[in-house]
């Protein structure tokens, strides 16, 4: 798959040749279904936590006696049925993380990029750096190009000028080759690729 590589300002820079095992593959929901849920079930914090009957603060004295009271034979004010009781079985803090084949994740990634360059939504960009950290000229081009929702992902490193200037910008990440994933691909509307990110890609999934 040939696209063409662009500039900042929108200027023609030659064209690249794609990996079609990378870029070139049908799309599936559920091999980017599960690679989200593996993510975003990971990313989980799990610090959910209830006081349990034997956590709750009160005196442990019986709370009246067992017989003669016509009413039913409770011995703790911890008891769940009442008022600022203990939580029966309530969350406790833990890993909502599971386990995902290698070759699976990797696979979702490849699935990811296929499905941004077959709707039409993967620019292949030059280079993404600046002679100085500018966010208006940053803001500019990336208005001038039309990109509202975009992931730039560069190399093995991102340039720190570039870098500075799209931190305040709404609507523009950056990435290094290395942190490209499913869920954040996936969430943008454009994906945009840096040459040398094109190279660390194919390299990494190879």
């Amino acid at each position: 798959m040939k696209l063409d590589v662009i500039k900042l300002d929108a200027g023609k820079a030659g064209e690249v040749d794609l990996n079609d095992a990378i870029f070139g593959l049908e799309p599936r929901a559920d091999l980017l279904h599960r690679v989200v849920r593996w993510q975003r079930a990971k990313a989980q914090a799990g610090t959910h936590s209830v006081l349990g009957k034997s956590e709750v603060s009160y005196s442990t004295k019986k709370i009246y006696r067992q017989k003669g009271t016509g009413g039913a034979r409770h011995g703790s004010k911890k008891a769940p049925i009442f008022r600022k009781g203990g939580v029966y079985k309530g969350p406790t803090p833990r890993s909502h993380a599971f386990d995902l084949p290698k070759k699976v994740r990797a696979l979702g990634l490849k699935h990811a990029l296929s499905a941004k360059a077959a709707a039409g939504k993967l620019v292949i960009l030059d280079a993404a750096e600046m002679a100085e950290a500018k966010t208006a000229m940053l803001a500019k081009a990336v208005n001038d190009l039309g990109w509202k929702k975009v992931l730039i992902i560069d190399g093995a490193s991102v340039n720190e000028n570039f870098a500075a200037a799209a931190r305040n910008l709404d609507g523009v990440d950056i990435l290094p080759s290395m942190g490209a994933n499913v869920y954040d691909i996936l969430k943008r509307e454009t994906l945009v690729i840096t040459k040398a990110g094109v190279e660390a890609l194919e390299a990494r999934l190879a």
